[in-house]
């Protein structure tokens, strides 16, 4: 290991193989928790205080597109394994008539309703108002966030993999 100071959550998990992968995995739990607490904050001053983090992301990817998504569907775009809790979410979306169900089959589809689709424009504005506003007045690199994106999206898969990896040790 180098005698460079790592910037670490937890430095007995720090490997002298990967000293990097310690920081990254800090940095995903600081920008997770901020993220976290934006979507909630933003759909807060949009008009709606009482949703959670995933009640956020079901009903903006449920309004994806303007398509009816399965459960299924919902859980694969967000990489949720427990179906139940994105189910409950659904559920209470439906209470507050932010998303409509339609049974095909044996499969409910869902679909925001004009409320919901009304929520997530607020959102969208408030979002513009204080995020990219912010990013654009920053200079941030509009390349380079993607490049970001796409790195993240590939070390999800391996995270993914090692879950898998462990869950059969």
């Amino acid at each position: 290991m180098t005698d460079k100071p790592r910037i670490v959550s937890s430095s007995h998990l720090v490997s002298e193989r990967a000293a990097e992968l310690s920081e990254l995995e800090f940095a995903l739990i600081l920008s997770g928790n901020a993220f976290d607490r934006w979507m909630v904050r933003c759909m807060r001053a949009a008009g709606m205080p009482d949703l959670s983090v995933l009640d956020i992301l079901v009903l903006h990817n449920v309004n994806s597109r303007e398509r009816e998504k399965s459960l299924s569907e919902v859980c694969f775009v967000l990489n949720v394994e427990d179906s139940h809790l994105v189910n409950y979410a659904l559920k209470k979306l439906r209470k507050l008539g932010l998303v409509e169900g339609n049974k095909r089959g044996k499969e409910v589809h869902y679909g925001t309703t004009p409320d919901g689709r009304a929520m997530c424009e607020k959102y969208r504005e408030v979002r513009e108002a204080c995020l990219v506003e912010t990013f654009q007045r920053l200079g941030v690199n509009s390349q380079e966030v993607g490049d970001v994106a796409k790195t993240l999206r590939a070390i999800s898969g391996v995270y993914d993999q090692a879950s898998r990896a462990a869950s059969a040790m």
